[in-house]
């Protein structure tokens, strides 16, 4: 039932990143008409992962299905900080990556077996998503800030540039992002330290491990900040960092459970 939203939902995605990048290139475009696509794509999206989600047995929420949730999640707080931010150029990242997680859900490589969750298991799954997406935004704003950099570096005056707000106002932004992803980080590591017994059990070590060291990673940069007054570079290279090894810890042994064993 999943399989007709979720088409439509990649062919909205597609289309919207498309008139982004040519939005990019120089061509005017009206940017409300791509939010609406992106925000018809979002909201199919959000519909035919609800139907892969909720199974006859419990809750499917494996793989590729956690992958298609958080891609949803990603595409719908982009869309809601556009209204507030000029940062709709990260759409051409955000789309095609919710199109592709979303696309791997047709294949049918994850079991079809839901599984029956406990609320406080369900609370720390959630928390735990939303962290990851919202680190995942950030990490694409760091990316988008690279490139301003950049370009203001060597004056290139054109294409991203004058699409973007003042340098000072997306490193405001992506501060914005770590603090509130460090934040639920924090909440998801707390609720997982009361869900389970020993968050260092052998199927749980590598996940709590990798999630401590994003955390540090993430909270050293936030103490750089404030202290240190570190930006830019640095930024850019500690939040690329730490969302490295959290997508690891996420989808690290998501991946090794599930695929391969």
């Amino acid at each position: 039932m999943h399989i007709l939203p979720a088409i439509f939902a990649i062919i909205c995605y597609l289309i919207a990143a498309i008139l982004q990048w040519q939005v990019f290139s120089g061509r005017s475009i009206n940017s409300s008409m791509i939010r609406l696509i992106g925000l018809i794509a979002v909201i199919s999206h959000g519909y035919s992962a609800y139907l892969d989600l909720h199974r006859p047995t419990g809750i499917h929420l494996e793989f590729f299905s956690a992958g298609s949730l958080i891609g949803w999640l990603v595409a719908a707080l982009v869309i809601l900080s556009s209204l507030r931010q000029k940062i709709d150029n990260l759409f051409i990242g955000t789309f095609p990556l919710a199109a592709t997680a979303l696309f791997f859900t047709l294949f049918g490589l994850d079991s079809d077996v839901g599984k029956h969750y406990d609320a406080g298991l369900v609370i720390h799954i959630l928390i735990s998503i939303l962290a990851y997406s919202i680190f995942t935004l950030a990490a694409f704003q760091a990316v988008l800030l690279a490139k301003q950099e950049y370009q203001l570096k060597h004056h290139i005056t054109r294409g991203l540039l004058r699409s973007l707000p003042p340098l000072q106002t997306m490193e405001t932004l992506l501060f914005e992002m770590i603090w509130v992803g460090l934040i639920l980080l924090t909440l998801s590591l707390i609720s997982g330290a009361i869900v389970f017994d020993d968050l260092f059990a052998q199927y749980l070590v590598h996940k709590t491990v990798l999630s401590i060291l994003a955390w540090l990673l993430y909270a050293t940069l936030l103490v750089g900040r404030h202290l240190l007054g570190w930006r830019s570079h640095k930024a850019i290279r500690w939040t690329v960092g730490g969302f490295i090894v959290l997508m690891l810890s996420f989808f690290g042994s998501k991946f090794v459970v599930e695929l391969l064993l």
